[in-house]
């Protein structure tokens, strides 16, 4: 049995026990708070594993919206063991990013083959079919790009990368390599030698680091929270944060202004 289930997304809509509907709340008597945002239950510092979160359920492919915008569409799925999910194509660009485990993307009409792991990307240009397929689970995001897109040169699309791989070290710095953008998103990388790191400052928009390799401190609204690779960590609007290398580290950053 193959149920996908997501809201908003053409064709027939499946609802399982697994869909949450979006929603934000408080939920007192744990001493903190917690916020439902995309059917995700995140404490208000932000700090998730996608496997934790939105964990692999046998026989299903699940999908829930994140919550990051009105431009731009950005979308958590988990696929089980032996499912797929059909060959479509969106007007516009697409770009993948796999959280966990290993699956199997198929682009065009001759359907090539592309396998997509944690800590890789995919970026699909516009009217390509794309489809998915996996034998032991995957946990990937989406994030469908309306707007006109610039894209770095060292990226092509149809090829996975290893985003890692595609920023290095400088002894002493703080490493900056944009991937993508568009006047309402961005996706870039960061490198920083030990002992750098960014000053408490406030992100313009909704912003999602996900630590690629190493470890780093990060400080929130007065409070530190350790980071670890394969480890995400969100930021809302105007928050108050700052990030410290424990040693050499490498994350991305989704930044979305809205």
């Amino acid at each position: 049995m193959n149920c996908h289930t997501k809201a908003g997304r053409s064709g027939a809509s499946y609802l399982s026990r697994f869909s949450i509907r979006r929603f934000d709340e408080r939920q007192a008597g744990r001493g903190r708070k917690y916020i439902r945002k995309g059917g995700i239950e995140l404490t208000d510092k932000g700090n998730f594993r996608m496997d934790a979160i939105l964990p692999i359920r046998k026989g299903y492919t699940i999908s829930r919206n994140a919550g990051m915008g009105k431009a731009d569409t950005v979308t958590y799925f988990s696929m089980g063991p032996h499912t797929s999910i059909s060959p479509e194509s969106y007007d516009s660009a697409s770009l993948y990013l796999g959280c966990w485990g290993k699956g199997t993307f198929r682009i065009g009409e001759e359907g090539r083959r592309k396998e997509l792991s944690a800590g890789e990307m995919l970026i699909v240009p516009g009217g390509t079919l794309c489809g998915s397929e996996t034998q032991n689970g995957l946990i990937y995001t989406e994030i469908i790009i309306k707007k006109e897109l610039n894209m770095n040169e060292i990226v092509k699309a149809g090829e996975v990368f290893a985003l890692k791989e595609l920023i290095s070290y400088e002894k002493g710095s703080i490493v900056n390599l944009d991937i993508v953008r568009n006047e309402k998103m961005k996706f870039f990388l960061m490198a920083f030698d030990e002992g750098t790191g960014l000053e408490p400052h406030r992100a313009p928009g909704t912003a999602l680091i996900t630590a690629l390799e190493g470890n780093a401190v990060v400080e929130y609204e007065g409070e530190e929270y350790r980071l670890s690779a394969g480890e995400s960590f969100r930021f809302e609007k105007n928050g108050l944060h700052s990030v410290k290398a424990d040693g050499q580290y490498k994350m991305a950053l989704l930044l979305v202004l809205e």
